[in-house]
């Protein structure tokens, strides 16, 4: 099993605060909303588990993630994809950091560390992350523009 990292920064006008709120504390409300591709995101178990369904047809079916911290006073989120499609057979789990950080004019500073951990002797590429990383600044871009559109929530 190998390990590959990579580190990704994504500025926006939106307050790291705001953003934050979006994504990770209501997210799982948000998110579904805002792309129809996603049908909707369930806790399991102790709540810790979290599980992204997608619309039937698609080309992915579900994700679980393994949420490990959630820290509101930071803006910092934990987390690891555990279980999908997405995996498939090279891959055991992505863990990520998600940090959101003041940035100029009242915006934020997105940096995510993502580390692929990959089964056997796979070398995880740097385009295979690049794909990852484009669907993800989907998501990102959507609550973004949703925020930026109604500057009253999640104030």
């Amino acid at each position: 099993m190998g390990v590959f990292t990579f580190v990704d920064d994504v500025t926006s006008r939106v307050s790291p605060t705001r953003l934050f709120k979006a994504l990770v504390v209501d997210g799982d409300k948000l998110i579904p909303k805002l792309l129809p591709h996603i049908k909707k995101i369930e806790p399991e178990g102790d709540g810790s588990i979290k599980k992204m369904n997608f619309v039937e047809g698609g080309p992915v079916k579900y994700m679980k993630h393994k949420i490990h911290a959630i820290d509101d006073k930071n803006l910092e989120t934990k987390y690891s994809l555990i279980e999908g499609d997405v995996l498939g057979d090279k891959l055991e789990s992505v863990n990520y950091n998600v940090k959101f950080e003041p940035a100029g004019n009242g915006g934020c500073l997105c940096r995510t560390k993502i580390e692929y951990h990959t089964k056997g002797d796979y070398v995880f590429k740097e385009e295979e992350h690049n794909e990852a990383e484009k669907q993800a600044r989907e998501l990102f871009k959507a609550v973004e523009d949703y925020l930026l559109a109604n500057p009253s929530v999640y104030t």
